[in-house]
């Protein structure tokens, strides 16, 4: 009898594994602190992040193993003014895999330089919908929601929208905690702008090139290359339109830092493509990429 126990809670357990939506990477970078202080800490808080995004359920699908969205959390803290506060910024990363293929292409890069929290070691980190009670925890699943949001948009045609309207929640909430990079009126490339951008009408553009790009480009790469390179070429454009009323726009700039170098590689090999236009366009939206996009033959 218990063997048989044993076996249905592995079943069980394997299938909660494969539930799960995503499969994040977390690494803190604590060398900016000064010698002496717990570094134990940060092994803690590295075990206990990833713990709570992985094995967490997100959303009502369920996810393969290998559908499970690709991410990494880099957490670099620069200063610890107590045992349980920190200071620092944090990287976000996520990808999905192309149809048909083993590659992996990056969806969201995005640095958050508005990153502080309280932290006791072997707290449990768990979210309140409810109530505001860590901005760590508010920030990590804001930033799950927009992953989750962003692939979502990359598979159907503003497919992202509850997710987006989750972390939307997060931000509202989360506002309770006076922490800077909620707000309206915080300055620089903060969380409520990321999302007002995305759900704002005036980007639409932006959502559209994420689906143009992934689902009507690089998905039918293996089969028709040409038509391929013109949709993402035209996905490009239509971020064009969008840079040209408002040149500094948080979302064109954080498409290009995820896509720079795929965009290089994608046309600069297989079937000819008059690029004139699409390097224009290029040059335009991101001048400090402009040694990548002279590699555009």
């Amino acid at each position: 009898m218990n063997r048989y126990f044993q076996v249905l809670v592995l079943l069980l357990c394997s299938l909660q594994i494969t539930a799960q939506e995503i499969n994040a990477t977390v690494v803190i970078n604590s060398d900016n602190v000064a010698a002496g202080s717990n570094k134990q800490v940060y092994e803690t808080l590295e075990r206990s992040i990833k713990e709570y995004i992985n094995q967490k359920k997100w959303t009502n699908n369920n996810f393969k193993q290998q559908e499970r969205i690709q991410c990494a959390f880099v957490l670099t803290i620069l200063d610890q003014p107590s045992s349980n506060q920190f200071v620092g910024n944090i990287q976000v990363k996520s990808a999905r895999p192309v149809y048909n293929s083993s590659y992996l292409t990056p969806i969201f890069n995005f640095k958050d330089n508005d990153f502080s929290f309280q932290y006791t070691e072997f707290e449990i980190l768990q979210f309140n919908k409810n109530n505001f009670e860590s901005n760590l925890v508010s920030i990590i699943t804001f930033y799950v929601y927009t992953i989750l949001g962003m692939d979502a948009d990359s598979f159907t045609s503003k497919g992202g929208t509850k997710y987006y309207r989750q972390a939307e929640d997060v931000i509202n909430q989360a506002q309770q905690g006076n922490y800077i990079g909620w707000s309206q009126t915080d300055r620089g490339l903060t969380r409520f702008r990321l999302m007002y951008d995305i759900l704002s009408g005036g980007y639409d553009n932006y959502r559209t090139a994420l689906y143009n790009y992934h689902r009507k480009g690089l998905d039918i790469m293996n089969d028709d290359k040409q038509d391929a390179k013109e949709n993402i070429a035209e996905a490009v454009q239509s971020l064009r339109e969008i840079y040209n009323r408002r040149p500094n726009s948080l979302l064109v700039r954080t498409f290009m830092d995820s896509k720079a170098d795929e965009i290089v590689e994608i046309f600069s090999d297989g079937p000819r493509f008059d690029a004139d236009k699409l390097k224009e366009d290029l040059v335009k939206m991101s001048p400090l990429n402009m040694s990548k996009w002279d590699q555009i033959q």
